[in-house]
């Protein structure tokens, strides 16, 4: 899908701001135009990636780099490409960077191109849920997400009234010494592909054990995260769930002009301090969902 440029930008980007590999792929993806489809499932874990191109028609390319496995192929005719992130807000940046990359930038010019090809970014996730009445294994579809990083503060990132309000009201209550950013996920996306599911609100931190309430050897600054988090909302909008990435997808996605959605099975309850039985059939599960709507 082609739509009109963002912004005029005529910059030439150096090398030491867009690093390519000596076969021109872009560096930490290792990825050539081509190779991926403008229809991107995005998992954490690079075990699950076989997990989803195990239902493809083909499996027409395949890159492993790092953390970052790449499968391109069709499902039903049509072309999906699905790669996995690792863990985190900082690698989630470094994907959507060198994602648009190989669709909105002349590599071989390093100069952007005049339009902007919008990509489908959809994220399949595992999260813990922040509710009592979320029950192990439910779909949860984040409306909006919270990032509780600094990453934004790095861009120019764009909120509504709400989403500022929401972002400085969780930063009054919780006494954060830092503003957390809020983003609202692509609603066409949301309509296609989770209208059956809970809508939620997911806070992605940027770690998995202090940053989501977790007691460990080293002590915590916030000692009562989790219940603070159960009881914090903005009228009528609540947290549902923890996970780690989400915000910066929509973050990233909204600044670069692509759409985004993030969609989690959940298989912690951490109001009831108990965890899913069997984690794996509830992914699969969500994976064919999410696969017969694309």
């Amino acid at each position: 899908m082609q739509t009109n440029s963002i912004h005029e930008c005529t910059t030439r980007f150096g090398e030491a701001d867009l690093i390519l590999n000596k076969d021109g792929s872009v560096y930490h993806l290792n990825l050539k135009p081509g190779n991926v489809s403008d229809t991107i499932i995005l998992v954490g874990d690079p075990g699950r990636v076989h997990k989803v191109s195990q239902y493809f028609d083909e499996v027409e390319f395949e890159m492993n780099q790092r953390e970052f496995i790449t499968h391109t192929g069709k499902y039903k005719g049509k072309k999906i490409t699905v790669m996995s992130t690792g863990m985190g807000v900082a690698n989630l940046e470094i994907v959507l960077i060198e994602l648009d990359a190989l669709f909105n930038i002349n590599l071989k010019k390093r100069e952007p191109k005049a339009d902007i090809h919008q990509l489908n970014l959809i994220r399949i996730g595992t999260s813990g849920g922040l509710r009592e009445d979320l029950a192990l294994g439910s779909q949860v579809v984040n409306n909006y997400a919270i990032g509780m990083s600094t990453l934004m503060n790095f861009y120019q990132l764009e909120q509504s009234d709400f989403e500022i309000n929401v972002s400085q009201s969780l930063k009054s209550h919780l006494g954060l010494n830092f503003t957390p950013f809020c983003v609202k996920a692509n609603e066409e996306l949301k309509e296609k592909l989770a209208f059956d599911m809970i809508e939620g609100n997911t806070m992605t931190t940027p770690g998995f054990y202090a940053p989501q309430g977790r007691v460990t050897r080293i002590p915590k600054r916030y000692d009562n995260l989790v219940n603070e988090l159960i009881y914090f909302h903005v009228d009528d909008f609540w947290i549902t769930n923890f996970e780690m990435e989400t915000a910066a997808l929509y973050g990233m996605s909204r600044l670069l002009g692509h759409k985004a959605l993030s969609i989690n099975t959940i298989l912690a309850n951490r109001a009831k301090n108990t965890f899913s039985k069997n984690p794996y059939k509830q992914i699969e599960y969500l994976i064919k969902k999410v696969l017969e709507r694309i």
